[in-house]
């Protein structure tokens, strides 16, 4: 193992989400993003773990190509939970309410959310453990916080490759260092032109 070597995991929806607040008119390239978090050290292997859908299965298979191709990013996929969304707070009248269509004056709403995710990232993080120094984590789920924590207590490093915007702050009072995309964005955007390969 290298010195300062490091294992990047990136929660697909996290990166998506939180590009498309911060950035808007662009896409983030990772191919570019890759390269320009390398200058401060190297990367031994890195993961995009995310929900799995047909629309995105060519940008998936991009994302594993090696350089110059594409940026040599291993992807795990998880499938999506549905479910009835039911009754929630209301954060101005502190009630519970029950949400209903705008549309159709319905209330059999459902959400889809990723399942497995935060999972595999905590496993990954714990058993490649002994192949790198530092873990470099793309999420900004304070899920992950005993994850970070037990690996400082074993002398790791822990860094985070974030936005601005999402990220929690009990992972951002852990983190060693923060690469914030924001104070790079230039380097490391692409317009939006509808390539599947900046999503």
């Amino acid at each position: 193992m290298s010195k300062g070597q490091r294992l990047w995991l990136i929660d697909g929806s996290y990166f998506y989400k939180a590009a498309y607040n911060s950035m808007r008119d662009h896409q983030l390239d990772y191919v570019k993003l890759r390269n320009k978090v390398e200058e401060t050290g190297s990367i031994w292997r890195a993961y995009y773990l995310n929900s799995t859908t047909p629309e995105l299965e060519g940008f998936f298979r991009w994302l594993q190509m090696a350089p110059p191709s594409g940026p040599k990013i291993i992807v795990k996929t998880y499938g999506i939970r549905s479910g009835d969304v039911g009754s929630c707070w209301c954060k101005k009248c502190n009630k519970l309410v029950t949400p209903s269509c705008p549309v159709c004056s319905g209330y059999n709403l459902s959400q889809e959310r990723q399942k497995g995710v935060d999972v595999g990232l905590a496993t990954l993080a714990l058993t490649l453990m002994d192949h790198y120094e530092t873990l470099l984590l793309s999420s900004g789920d304070s899920d992950l916080l005993d994850v970070a924590e037990y690996l400082c207590h074993r002398g790791k490093g822990f860094e985070l490759l974030v936005f601005r915007n999402g990220v929690a702050p009990e992972l951002q009072s852990r983190a060693d260092h923060i690469h914030w995309i924001d104070d790079f964005l230039d380097d490391v955007k692409r317009e939006r032109n509808g390539n599947s390969r900046t999503t």
